[in-house]
């Protein structure tokens, strides 16, 4: 009875001692799976609304540069030939749409923005400009407008050089001022630069230097690179908050890449992998094209679109956002 007894308490003790060891490897699994860094979800936008469509005055089809204000964005477009260039004012709140006026002549139009790519905006002792890449190489690399209301005048134009040699751009945003400088960054195909410009000079040079290219093979939309992204067209590109937003396009599908931490960038860098847009259009199936984006007062992401259901189809240019996004 006494061996039987023992036996007993020997085996319960096995039980308890081993139940210790179950509850104690659960408690570490419990405190490494607190310590684990989680992982954030891929945020990624593929639906939008559109605030306003744009018209075709003075013959002036095509969808170019974009820039977003605090109550208005900006809209050019031009014609076949890049000799014309309109620009559209729209209300945010409510798609307000007004073909804006050239002050120097009153007419509607402009005859040296050439292909107008992208626009920034910039304020100074309360007055307001638009900077213009015109694609060009030259003197008229880059074009100042002063607007007021409605109405704009041009006020400058700037020789764009890098190592020595006129340099047309594609894109253009303004990441700071000081007390007497603008700083730029402009775009060229991958590849962006900076320069800087007097904060009221009327003509010169801004000589550019190479800062940092983009890495879009590797970049990743919802999760997943694209297999064909080399054959996206490049378009012009937002800024906010030391960030840049890289609108590409192919047929009927857009995306968004995002690049973060731009004032220290250099060498060729990696796209946000948790943040992306892209809108595949059914209803426009001969062309979505994303010409220019920005962020509106820390919240929206727009855009401006050449649209087309199909070859020579002009009536459905507009100006959008991305629902559900919001930069701040």
């Amino acid at each position: 009875m006494k061996w039987r007894f023992t036996e007993r308490m020997a085996d319960m003790a096995q039980t308890w001692r081993s139940s210790k060891r179950l509850t104690l490897f659960i408690a570490i699994l419990l405190c490494a799976s607190m310590l684990m860094p989680v992982a954030a979800s891929a945020a990624y936008y593929n639906t939008y609304s559109t605030v306003a469509t744009l018209g075709n005055a003075n013959d002036c089809y095509a969808a170019q540069g974009f820039a977003v204000g605090s109550t208005y964005v900006y809209s050019v477009k031009v014609n076949g030939d890049n000799n014309k260039a309109v620009i559209y004012r729209t209300k945010m709140s409510d798609g307000t749409t007004t073909l804006m006026t050239n002050g120097d002549n009153g007419s509607t139009y402009a005859t040296y923005l050439g292909h107008a790519n992208d626009v920034v905006l910039s304020s100074n002792d309360g007055n307001y400009y638009m900077f213009v890449v015109t694609m060009n190489a030259g003197s008229m690399s880059l074009v100042k407008l002063k607007y007021v209301g409605t109405t704009y005048y041009k006020v400058g134009n700037y020789t764009i050089k890098y190592d020595g040699a006129d340099k047309a751009m594609s894109g253009v945003k303004i990441t700071s001022k000081d007390a007497s400088n603008l700083n730029f960054l402009f775009k060229s195909g991958r590849t962006l630069y900076r320069g800087s410009l007097p904060l009221t000079a009327t003509s010169g040079t801004i000589h550019v230097t190479n800062s940092f290219s983009l890495n879009i093979e590797d970049a990743k939309v919802n999760g997943s690179t694209i297999s064909n992204i080399t054959s996206y067209a490049f378009q012009g590109f937002g800024y906010y908050n030391n960030t840049i937003y890289v609108p590409m396009t192919y047929k009927n599908v857009s995306i968004v890449l995002v690049y973060r931490n731009i004032s220290t960038a250099s060498g060729t860098i990696q796209a946000d992998p948790n943040l992306s847009f892209r809108v595949t259009s059914s209803a426009f199936p001969d062309l979505f094209e994303i010409e220019g984006v920005g962020v509106a007062n820390g919240d929206k992401l727009w855009f401006s679109t050449n649209r087309r259901t199909e070859p020579g189809d002009t009536a459905h240019d507009g100006v959008h956002y991305f629902n559900d996004f919001s930069a701040s």
